[in-house]
Protein backbone atom coordinates (compact mmCIF):
# COMPACT_ATOMS: atom_id res chain seq x y z
CA UNK A 1 0.00 0.00 0.00
CA UNK A 2 1.67 3.07 -1.33
CA UNK A 3 0.83 5.66 1.79
CA UNK A 4 0.19 9.83 1.09
CA UNK A 5 -1.31 12.22 3.30
CA UNK A 6 -4.53 11.88 0.79
CA UNK A 7 -5.20 8.24 1.68
CA UNK A 8 -4.54 8.82 4.76
CA UNK A 9 -6.89 11.61 5.89
CA UNK A 10 -9.61 9.57 3.46
CA UNK A 11 -8.90 6.62 5.99
CA UNK A 12 -8.79 8.81 9.31
CA UNK A 13 -12.03 10.01 7.33
CA UNK A 14 -13.36 6.78 7.30
CA UNK A 15 -12.85 5.96 10.96
CA UNK A 16 -16.60 5.98 12.03
CA UNK A 17 -18.00 3.22 9.17
CA UNK A 18 -17.38 -0.16 9.66
CA UNK A 19 -16.28 -2.49 6.39
CA UNK A 20 -19.76 -2.98 4.24
CA UNK A 21 -21.62 -6.05 4.21
CA UNK A 22 -20.64 -6.97 7.75
CA UNK A 23 -22.92 -9.39 9.46
CA UNK A 24 -22.65 -10.87 12.95
CA UNK A 25 -22.47 -14.80 13.89
CA UNK A 26 -25.38 -16.27 15.67
CA UNK A 27 -23.10 -16.64 18.37
CA UNK A 28 -22.27 -13.04 18.59
CA UNK A 29 -26.33 -12.03 17.47
CA UNK A 30 -27.29 -14.13 21.14
CA UNK A 31 -24.41 -12.68 23.26
CA UNK A 32 -24.94 -9.48 22.04
CA UNK A 33 -28.93 -10.00 22.85
CA UNK A 34 -28.47 -11.31 26.43
CA UNK A 35 -26.25 -8.64 27.28
CA UNK A 36 -28.66 -5.91 26.34
CA UNK A 37 -31.42 -7.38 28.23
CA UNK A 38 -29.31 -8.12 31.51
CA UNK A 39 -26.29 -7.00 33.38
CA UNK A 40 -22.88 -6.47 31.53
CA UNK A 41 -20.60 -9.13 32.45
CA UNK A 42 -17.72 -8.08 34.27
CA UNK A 43 -14.48 -7.37 31.94
CA UNK A 44 -10.87 -8.33 32.38
CA UNK A 45 -8.45 -6.20 29.89
CA UNK A 46 -5.34 -8.07 28.82
CA UNK A 47 -2.17 -5.81 27.69
CA UNK A 48 0.09 -7.17 25.25
CA UNK A 49 3.79 -8.27 24.53
CA UNK A 50 6.02 -5.84 27.02
CA UNK A 51 3.41 -3.96 28.09
CA UNK A 52 1.25 -3.77 31.88
CA UNK A 53 -2.45 -3.05 32.69
CA UNK A 54 -2.09 0.87 32.32
CA UNK A 55 -2.45 1.09 29.09
CA UNK A 56 -6.26 0.64 29.04
CA UNK A 57 -6.28 3.70 31.77
CA UNK A 58 -8.26 5.55 29.33
CA UNK A 59 -10.62 2.70 27.98
CA UNK A 60 -11.19 1.56 32.04
CA UNK A 61 -12.35 5.55 32.84
CA UNK A 62 -14.57 5.58 29.36
CA UNK A 63 -16.34 2.42 30.43
CA UNK A 64 -16.82 4.00 34.10
CA UNK A 65 -18.41 6.86 32.58
CA UNK A 66 -20.55 4.87 30.49
CA UNK A 67 -22.27 3.14 34.54
CA UNK A 68 -19.71 0.20 34.60
CA UNK A 69 -19.09 -0.01 38.26
CA UNK A 70 -14.67 0.37 39.07
CA UNK A 71 -15.42 -2.82 40.81
CA UNK A 72 -16.52 -4.92 37.72
CA UNK A 73 -13.56 -3.78 35.76
CA UNK A 74 -10.03 -5.32 35.79
CA UNK A 75 -6.69 -5.28 34.10
CA UNK A 76 -3.97 -7.92 34.26
CA UNK A 77 -0.56 -7.72 34.70
CA UNK A 78 1.66 -10.65 33.35
CA UNK A 79 4.57 -10.84 35.88
CA UNK A 80 6.91 -11.32 32.67
CA UNK A 81 4.69 -9.75 29.80
CA UNK A 82 7.81 -10.40 27.39
CA UNK A 83 7.22 -13.40 25.02
CA UNK A 84 10.48 -15.69 24.21
CA UNK A 85 12.14 -16.32 21.52
CA UNK A 86 11.31 -19.93 20.97
CA UNK A 87 8.31 -20.72 23.17
CA UNK A 88 9.36 -23.80 24.25
CA UNK A 89 12.71 -22.51 25.65
CA UNK A 90 12.82 -20.70 29.16
CA UNK A 91 14.81 -17.20 28.36
CA UNK A 92 15.13 -15.16 31.91
CA UNK A 93 12.10 -12.83 32.80
CA UNK A 94 10.11 -13.85 29.21
CA UNK A 95 7.03 -16.14 29.22
CA UNK A 96 5.86 -19.02 27.29
CA UNK A 97 2.01 -18.87 26.01
CA UNK A 98 1.49 -21.43 28.89
CA UNK A 99 2.96 -19.16 31.16
CA UNK A 100 0.26 -16.59 30.11
CA UNK A 101 -2.22 -18.79 29.73
CA UNK A 102 -2.14 -20.15 33.60
CA UNK A 103 -2.05 -16.29 34.99
CA UNK A 104 -5.20 -15.65 32.52
CA UNK A 105 -6.66 -18.22 33.88
CA UNK A 106 -6.36 -17.28 37.74
CA UNK A 107 -7.40 -13.82 36.80
CA UNK A 108 -9.98 -14.71 35.60
CA UNK A 109 -11.35 -17.02 38.65
CA UNK A 110 -10.17 -13.80 40.73
CA UNK A 111 -12.51 -11.35 38.89
CA UNK A 112 -15.29 -13.88 39.07
CA UNK A 113 -14.76 -14.73 42.60
CA UNK A 114 -15.22 -11.01 43.67
CA UNK A 115 -18.42 -9.88 41.32
CA UNK A 116 -20.20 -13.33 42.02
CA UNK A 117 -20.20 -13.76 37.96
CA UNK A 118 -20.94 -17.03 35.97
CA UNK A 119 -19.29 -15.47 33.08
CA UNK A 120 -16.64 -12.45 32.66
CA UNK A 121 -15.89 -10.67 29.10
CA UNK A 122 -12.26 -10.71 28.12
CA UNK A 123 -10.48 -7.85 26.18
CA UNK A 124 -6.89 -8.18 24.62
CA UNK A 125 -4.29 -5.85 22.89
CA UNK A 126 -1.94 -7.64 20.45
CA UNK A 127 -0.23 -10.62 22.19
CA UNK A 128 -2.98 -10.69 25.01
CA UNK A 129 -5.37 -12.02 22.36
CA UNK A 130 -2.94 -15.34 22.48
CA UNK A 131 -3.59 -15.78 26.29
CA UNK A 132 -7.39 -15.42 25.68
CA UNK A 133 -7.70 -17.63 22.57
CA UNK A 134 -5.38 -20.39 24.57
CA UNK A 135 -7.39 -20.18 27.93
CA UNK A 136 -11.22 -20.40 25.66
CA UNK A 137 -9.62 -23.18 23.51
CA UNK A 138 -7.49 -25.49 26.00
CA UNK A 139 -9.12 -24.50 29.30
CA UNK A 140 -11.55 -22.21 30.73
CA UNK A 141 -13.77 -21.42 27.83
CA UNK A 142 -17.50 -21.91 29.95
CA UNK A 143 -15.84 -18.96 31.84
CA UNK A 144 -16.14 -16.59 29.15
CA UNK A 145 -18.98 -14.81 27.36
CA UNK A 146 -17.39 -12.64 25.12
CA UNK A 147 -13.60 -12.38 23.40
CA UNK A 148 -12.57 -9.23 21.77
CA UNK A 149 -8.82 -8.97 20.00
CA UNK A 150 -7.47 -6.15 19.00
CA UNK A 151 -4.93 -6.01 16.64
CA UNK A 152 -3.34 -9.67 17.69
CA UNK A 153 -1.76 -11.21 15.22
CA UNK A 154 -4.21 -14.46 14.79
CA UNK A 155 -1.98 -16.03 11.86
CA UNK A 156 0.89 -14.68 13.27
CA UNK A 157 3.49 -11.57 12.51
CA UNK A 158 5.45 -13.46 9.75
CA UNK A 159 4.78 -17.06 8.12
CA UNK A 160 8.16 -18.75 7.12
CA UNK A 161 10.72 -21.55 7.97
CA UNK A 162 12.79 -18.90 10.15
CA UNK A 163 11.90 -19.25 13.66
CA UNK A 164 10.03 -21.89 13.83
CA UNK A 165 9.00 -21.83 17.69
CA UNK A 166 8.11 -18.55 17.83
CA UNK A 167 4.43 -18.19 18.74
CA UNK A 168 4.41 -15.28 16.05
CA UNK A 169 5.17 -17.37 13.62
CA UNK A 170 1.96 -18.32 11.49
CA UNK A 171 3.17 -21.91 10.63
CA UNK A 172 4.44 -22.99 14.29
CA UNK A 173 2.82 -25.05 16.33
CA UNK A 174 1.22 -22.49 18.51
CA UNK A 175 -1.23 -20.76 16.17
CA UNK A 176 -1.15 -24.06 14.13
CA UNK A 177 -2.92 -25.53 17.11
CA UNK A 178 -5.26 -22.12 18.03
CA UNK A 179 -5.81 -21.75 14.06
CA UNK A 180 -6.94 -25.82 13.49
CA UNK A 181 -10.31 -26.82 12.29
CA UNK A 182 -13.09 -24.98 10.04
CA UNK A 183 -13.76 -22.43 12.60
CA UNK A 184 -10.86 -20.31 14.42
CA UNK A 185 -13.15 -19.36 17.23
CA UNK A 186 -14.35 -21.61 20.07
CA UNK A 187 -18.01 -22.29 20.47
CA UNK A 188 -19.69 -20.65 23.41
CA UNK A 189 -18.35 -17.32 23.46
CA UNK A 190 -18.72 -14.61 20.83
CA UNK A 191 -15.81 -13.38 19.51
CA UNK A 192 -14.72 -9.93 17.98
CA UNK A 193 -11.69 -8.87 16.06
CA UNK A 194 -10.51 -5.32 15.56
CA UNK A 195 -7.92 -4.29 12.75
CA UNK A 196 -6.55 -1.56 10.97
CA UNK A 197 -6.53 -1.05 7.18
CA UNK A 198 -2.91 -1.23 6.45
CA UNK A 199 -1.52 0.35 9.41
CA UNK A 200 -0.47 -1.86 11.82
CA UNK A 201 2.90 -2.63 11.95
CA UNK A 202 2.43 -6.45 12.76
CA UNK A 203 0.29 -6.98 9.32
CA UNK A 204 2.47 -6.09 6.97
CA UNK A 205 2.88 -8.42 3.30
CA UNK A 206 6.68 -7.08 2.92
CA UNK A 207 8.84 -8.27 6.17
CA UNK A 208 10.86 -4.61 6.29
CA UNK A 209 8.69 -3.45 9.58
CA UNK A 210 10.27 -6.94 11.06
CA UNK A 211 13.86 -6.92 9.68
CA UNK A 212 13.45 -8.46 6.31
CA UNK A 213 13.01 -5.97 3.93
CA UNK A 214 11.82 -7.41 0.31
CA UNK A 215 11.16 -10.31 1.97
CA UNK A 216 7.18 -11.79 1.77
CA UNK A 217 5.92 -12.15 5.70
CA UNK A 218 3.01 -14.55 4.24
CA UNK A 219 0.59 -12.17 6.64
CA UNK A 220 -1.13 -9.39 5.00
CA UNK A 221 -3.52 -6.83 6.91
CA UNK A 222 -6.73 -9.45 7.21
CA UNK A 223 -4.16 -11.39 9.96
CA UNK A 224 -6.15 -10.37 12.57
CA UNK A 225 -9.40 -11.91 11.51
CA UNK A 226 -10.80 -15.23 12.35
CA UNK A 227 -13.30 -17.40 10.70
CA UNK A 228 -16.58 -17.55 12.76
CA UNK A 229 -15.86 -14.65 14.51
CA UNK A 230 -17.05 -10.66 13.66
CA UNK A 231 -14.38 -8.43 12.04
CA UNK A 232 -14.00 -5.06 12.16
CA UNK A 233 -11.79 -3.21 10.03
CA UNK A 234 -11.14 0.27 12.13
CA UNK A 235 -9.60 2.70 9.15
CA UNK A 236 -5.81 4.17 9.61
CA UNK A 237 -5.47 3.61 13.00
CA UNK A 238 -2.40 1.63 14.26
CA UNK A 239 -1.34 -1.41 16.19
CA UNK A 240 -2.02 -0.04 19.75
CA UNK A 241 -4.61 2.24 18.44
CA UNK A 242 -7.03 -0.54 17.71
CA UNK A 243 -7.33 -1.07 21.28
CA UNK A 244 -6.95 1.77 22.87
CA UNK A 245 -8.41 4.69 20.67
CA UNK A 246 -12.02 6.10 21.55
CA UNK A 247 -13.04 4.49 18.28
CA UNK A 248 -12.19 0.81 19.53
CA UNK A 249 -13.83 1.66 23.16
CA UNK A 250 -17.21 2.12 20.60
CA UNK A 251 -16.94 -1.35 19.44
CA UNK A 252 -15.09 -2.98 22.28
CA UNK A 253 -18.45 -1.78 24.36
CA UNK A 254 -21.40 -2.30 21.72
CA UNK A 255 -20.33 -5.70 21.12
CA UNK A 256 -20.20 -6.70 24.95
CA UNK A 257 -22.91 -4.82 26.54
CA UNK A 258 -25.41 -5.10 23.28
CA UNK A 259 -25.84 -1.45 22.42
CA UNK A 260 -23.94 1.91 21.82
CA UNK A 261 -22.29 3.58 24.75
CA UNK A 262 -23.88 6.91 26.08
CA UNK A 263 -20.90 8.65 25.46
CA UNK A 264 -17.26 8.83 24.13
CA UNK A 265 -15.82 10.90 26.42
CA UNK A 266 -14.21 10.40 29.67
CA UNK A 267 -16.37 12.16 32.42
CA UNK A 268 -14.32 14.22 35.26
CA UNK A 269 -14.47 13.46 38.68
CA UNK A 270 -14.38 15.74 41.64
CA UNK A 271 -12.24 13.86 43.66
CA UNK A 272 -9.21 11.95 42.26
CA UNK A 273 -7.08 9.73 43.69
CA UNK A 274 -4.43 7.32 41.94
CA UNK A 275 -2.04 4.79 42.50
CA UNK A 276 -0.11 1.90 40.99
CA UNK A 277 3.12 -0.25 40.94
CA UNK A 278 6.87 0.58 40.45
CA UNK A 279 8.51 -2.22 37.81
CA UNK A 280 11.98 -2.47 36.21
CA UNK A 281 13.80 -3.69 33.17
CA UNK A 282 16.00 -6.10 34.60
CA UNK A 283 18.94 -7.27 31.73
CA UNK A 284 16.77 -5.15 29.43
CA UNK A 285 13.08 -6.78 29.43
CA UNK A 286 10.60 -4.84 30.60
CA UNK A 287 8.61 -6.72 33.43
CA UNK A 288 5.78 -6.25 35.85
CA UNK A 289 7.73 -7.90 38.89
CA UNK A 290 7.52 -5.38 41.83
CA UNK A 291 10.55 -3.15 42.34
CA UNK A 292 11.21 -1.99 46.16
CA UNK A 293 12.70 0.70 47.74
CA UNK A 294 11.89 3.10 44.91
CA UNK A 295 10.78 6.49 45.60
CA UNK A 296 7.67 8.53 44.26
CA UNK A 297 7.02 12.51 44.36
CA UNK A 298 4.45 13.92 42.84
CA UNK A 299 4.32 18.04 42.51
CA UNK A 300 2.05 19.77 40.35
CA UNK A 301 3.40 22.30 37.70
CA UNK A 302 2.37 25.00 35.28
CA UNK A 303 0.95 23.83 32.35
CA UNK A 304 2.84 26.43 30.02
CA UNK A 305 6.22 25.33 31.67
CA UNK A 306 6.11 22.68 33.71
CA UNK A 307 7.75 24.32 36.36
CA UNK A 308 6.60 23.30 40.00
CA UNK A 309 3.81 24.91 41.99
CA UNK A 310 4.95 24.53 45.38
CA UNK A 311 5.91 21.16 47.52
CA UNK A 312 4.83 18.03 46.30
CA UNK A 313 1.30 16.99 46.83
CA UNK A 314 2.42 13.09 47.11
CA UNK A 315 5.77 11.41 48.64
CA UNK A 316 6.44 7.78 49.17
CA UNK A 317 8.63 4.87 49.14
CA UNK A 318 7.35 1.58 47.66
CA UNK A 319 7.55 -1.81 49.65
CA UNK A 320 8.13 -5.42 48.50
CA UNK A 321 4.59 -5.37 46.52
CA UNK A 322 6.30 -2.53 44.45
CA UNK A 323 2.96 -0.39 45.25
CA UNK A 324 2.69 3.54 46.04
CA UNK A 325 0.33 5.78 46.54
CA UNK A 326 -2.63 6.15 46.44
CA UNK A 327 -1.69 10.34 46.04
CA UNK A 328 -4.91 12.49 45.83
CA UNK A 329 -4.37 15.09 43.04
CA UNK A 330 -6.00 18.01 41.52
CA UNK A 331 -7.88 16.84 38.23
CA UNK A 332 -7.22 19.87 36.58
CA UNK A 333 -3.73 20.20 37.42
CA UNK A 334 -0.72 18.96 35.38
CA UNK A 335 1.85 16.64 36.79
CA UNK A 336 5.70 16.08 37.32
CA UNK A 337 5.95 12.46 38.73
CA UNK A 338 9.86 12.27 39.54
CA UNK A 339 10.55 8.54 40.24
CA UNK A 340 14.00 7.23 41.72
CA UNK A 341 14.44 3.47 41.30
CA UNK A 342 17.50 1.64 42.31
CA UNK A 343 19.64 1.00 39.21
CA UNK A 344 18.02 3.21 37.14
CA UNK A 345 18.50 7.09 36.17
CA UNK A 346 16.03 9.59 37.84
CA UNK A 347 12.87 9.60 36.08
CA UNK A 348 11.06 13.15 35.70
CA UNK A 349 7.51 11.90 33.99
CA UNK A 350 5.29 14.89 32.99
CA UNK A 351 1.86 13.88 32.63
CA UNK A 352 -2.02 15.97 31.11
CA UNK A 353 -4.44 15.68 34.40
CA UNK A 354 -5.95 12.90 35.50
CA UNK A 355 -9.76 13.06 34.77
CA UNK A 356 -10.40 10.30 36.80
CA UNK A 357 -8.85 8.02 39.96
CA UNK A 358 -7.05 4.90 38.82
CA UNK A 359 -5.21 1.99 40.54
CA UNK A 360 -3.13 1.57 37.45
CA UNK A 361 -0.95 4.52 37.35
CA UNK A 362 2.28 1.76 36.71
CA UNK A 363 5.77 3.50 36.36
CA UNK A 364 8.95 2.29 34.80
CA UNK A 365 12.35 4.11 34.99
CA UNK A 366 13.78 5.65 31.57
CA UNK A 367 15.99 2.98 30.19
CA UNK A 368 19.68 3.73 31.37
CA UNK A 369 21.95 6.54 29.40
CA UNK A 370 23.92 4.71 26.49
CA UNK A 371 26.32 5.70 23.83
CA UNK A 372 24.41 7.31 21.89
CA UNK A 373 23.83 10.05 24.92
CA UNK A 374 27.77 10.44 25.50
CA UNK A 375 28.12 14.43 26.02
CA UNK A 376 24.25 15.48 25.78
CA UNK A 377 23.59 17.59 28.49
CA UNK A 378 20.02 16.94 28.91
CA UNK A 379 17.96 14.07 27.16
CA UNK A 380 14.01 14.42 27.18
CA UNK A 381 12.06 11.26 25.46
CA UNK A 382 8.46 11.71 24.79
CA UNK A 383 6.19 8.74 24.73
CA UNK A 384 2.97 7.13 23.35
CA UNK A 385 1.64 4.19 25.49
CA UNK A 386 -1.13 3.48 23.49
CA UNK A 387 -0.51 4.43 20.28
CA UNK A 388 2.68 5.09 17.53
CA UNK A 389 3.48 8.22 16.00
CA UNK A 390 2.23 8.87 12.70
CA UNK A 391 3.65 10.69 10.01
CA UNK A 392 2.32 12.60 8.31
CA UNK A 393 -1.14 11.31 9.56
CA UNK A 394 -0.22 12.96 13.02
CA UNK A 395 1.22 16.25 14.28
CA UNK A 396 4.29 15.14 16.39
CA UNK A 397 6.20 18.17 17.44
CA UNK A 398 8.73 18.28 20.08
CA UNK A 399 10.46 21.37 20.89
CA UNK A 400 8.48 22.99 18.12
CA UNK A 401 10.21 20.30 15.79
CA UNK A 402 8.96 17.50 13.99
CA UNK A 403 11.25 14.55 14.87
CA UNK A 404 13.86 12.63 12.51
CA UNK A 405 13.61 9.47 14.10
CA UNK A 406 10.28 8.87 13.77
CA UNK A 407 9.62 6.49 10.58
CA UNK A 408 6.99 7.88 7.98
CA UNK A 409 4.47 6.27 6.71
CA UNK A 410 3.13 3.13 8.42
CA UNK A 411 3.27 4.12 12.59
CA UNK A 412 6.00 2.04 13.89
CA UNK A 413 7.57 4.41 16.92
CA UNK A 414 5.83 5.00 20.39
CA UNK A 415 8.61 7.30 21.97
CA UNK A 416 11.16 9.94 20.25
CA UNK A 417 14.52 11.35 21.97
CA UNK A 418 15.42 14.93 22.22
CA UNK A 419 19.12 15.57 23.18
CA UNK A 420 20.87 19.10 24.16
CA UNK A 421 23.33 20.95 25.05
CA UNK A 422 24.26 21.86 28.81
CA UNK A 423 23.92 24.78 28.13
CA UNK A 424 20.21 24.62 27.41
CA UNK A 425 19.08 23.55 30.98
CA UNK A 426 16.57 25.46 32.81
CA UNK A 427 14.35 26.19 30.10
CA UNK A 428 11.07 24.45 29.00
CA UNK A 429 10.35 22.13 26.26
CA UNK A 430 7.33 21.14 24.90
CA UNK A 431 5.92 18.01 23.29
CA UNK A 432 2.77 18.12 20.80
CA UNK A 433 0.95 15.52 20.01
CA UNK A 434 -2.37 16.16 17.74
CA UNK A 435 -4.12 18.20 20.70
CA UNK A 436 -2.49 17.46 23.53
CA UNK A 437 0.14 19.50 24.65
CA UNK A 438 2.42 18.81 27.43
CA UNK A 439 5.27 21.34 28.98
CA UNK A 440 8.55 19.50 30.40
CA UNK A 441 11.77 20.84 31.86
CA UNK A 442 15.02 20.08 31.26
CA UNK A 443 17.09 17.91 33.85
CA UNK A 444 21.25 17.56 33.57
CA UNK A 445 22.40 13.97 32.32
CA UNK A 446 25.72 14.73 34.31
CA UNK A 447 23.20 13.54 37.11
CA UNK A 448 21.67 10.34 35.40
CA UNK A 449 18.07 12.22 35.17
CA UNK A 450 16.56 12.01 32.28
CA UNK A 451 12.92 14.08 31.72
CA UNK A 452 9.81 12.17 29.88
CA UNK A 453 6.78 13.48 28.95
CA UNK A 454 4.31 10.23 28.86
CA UNK A 455 1.41 11.12 26.80
CA UNK A 456 -2.19 10.26 27.32
CA UNK A 457 -3.66 10.33 24.32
Amino acid sequence: MKLTRRNILQGMGTLPLLTSGLTLPVAAQTAAATASAGEIPPILFVHGNGDHAALWMTTLWRMESNGMPRSRLAALNFTDPLARNDDAVAQPNRSSTDDQRRELSEAIKTLKERTGAARVALVGSSRGGYAIRNVIKNGGGTDVSHAVLCGTPNHGVFDWDDSPGSEFNGRGPFLRGLNAGDSEVTEGTAFLTLRSDGFDKYAQADGRLIGKPGVPSGITAEGPALKGATNLVLGALDHREVAFHPRAFREIYKFIAGHEPTQIAIQPEQQVRISGLVTGTPGGAPTNRPVAGASVEIYRVSAETGARNGEPVYRGQTGADGRWGPAEVDPASYLEIVLTSPGAPVTHIYRSPFPRSSEVVHLRAARPLGQADAGAGAIIIMLRPRGYFGLPRDIVLLDGKEPTDIQKGVPTDAATTLRLPAGEMGRTVIGLFNEERIAARLWPASESRIAMIELTN
